[in-house]
Parts: structure tokens; sequence; C-alpha cells
């Protein structure tokens, strides 16, 4: 696993009434600082990437539908530079993704309907100088490719 990056599997307790998922506690091992909440959307195959942040962590969970979140180390001095990480989140495996900043990020919806995704980065967005550098999902810099591969054939 890249350098710095954590995940946290989520219970979903379901009762009579419906559900509830701890998402990120302030006495999580995982839980840095507060910035902001925010919530956005995919089309399904639509793919957000790539970005990393100098300052900020990135607290990233999928609520409803299913997205490949996908991370590559561009730290020179990390010890995991040059290495990439894939994970399968959202509502058949409810994780929550801790990105490390210097760390590129994005993910594509996987599922046949939008997915919804909540993002709880340790700083406010500063809309003046935004802590963002982003790169095109195709670039050369970053080699990965968001084609949706065939899986393992079971039975």
């Amino acid at each position: 696993m890249i350098d710095g990056v954590q995940t946290k599997t989520l219970r979903v307790i379901p009762d009579e009434r419906g559900r509830l998922m701890e998402i990120l506690r302030c006495d999580d091992q995982i839980f840095k600082k507060f910035g902001q909440v925010y919530m956005t959307t995919n089309y399904p195959g639509v793919v957000k990437a790539w970005h990393y942040h100098k300052i900020q962590t990135d607290n990233v969970c999928c609520l409803s539908g299913m997205i490949k979140v996908a991370l590559y180390d561009a730290r020179e001095h990390s010890p995991t530079h040059g290495e990439t990480n894939e994970f399968f989140i959202g509502e058949h495996n409810p994780m929550l993704v801790t990105i490390p900043p210097g760390v590129y990020h994005g993910w594509k919806c996987i599922s046949e309907k939008e997915s919804i995704v909540v993002s709880v980065p340790t700083e406010a967005y500063n809309y003046e100088r935004p802590d963002e550098y982003r790169l095109p999902p195709d670039t050369p810099e970053i080699p990965y490719d968001w084609v949706l591969r065939q899986g393992l054939r079971h039975g």
C-alpha cells in the first residue's frame, strides 16, 4: 500500500427503521483534522482524475453506487514512489480511503447507477488559492489505465 494511505472498513448497522453507518469519527486513529464535508456524484463510466494536494489529506467514502478509486504516489522521497493502488468502494464494499498530500487520486463510477461520494478533507476549500493540482485522466505521467478490466471467473 502507498505510504500514508489508510483504509477503514465501514460497518452498516441495519434495523427495522433503516440503516446507520459511521464514516469518520474524531476518535478514529485515521482522523487528523476537520476542514469541510462535501458530496459529489459521478455518472456511470465517468472518470474524475487526476489531482493531488500539497496540504490537505482527503477522506473519501462512496455511499451509493460503486467507484474504482485509483492512487499514484508521485512523492519523490516516498518509500512507495511510483506505486499505484486501486480500491473498489461503495454500497457493496463500504470503506473509507484516506489519501495523504502528494498522492494523485481519482475515481471512476463502475456501477450502472450514479455514484454518490462524500469527502471529508482536512482543509476547507480555498477559493482564492486552491490546494489542487491536476492532470488529465489519460496523462502519460501516471502509469494507470482507467479501462474496466474483466474480473476473475469463479466456478
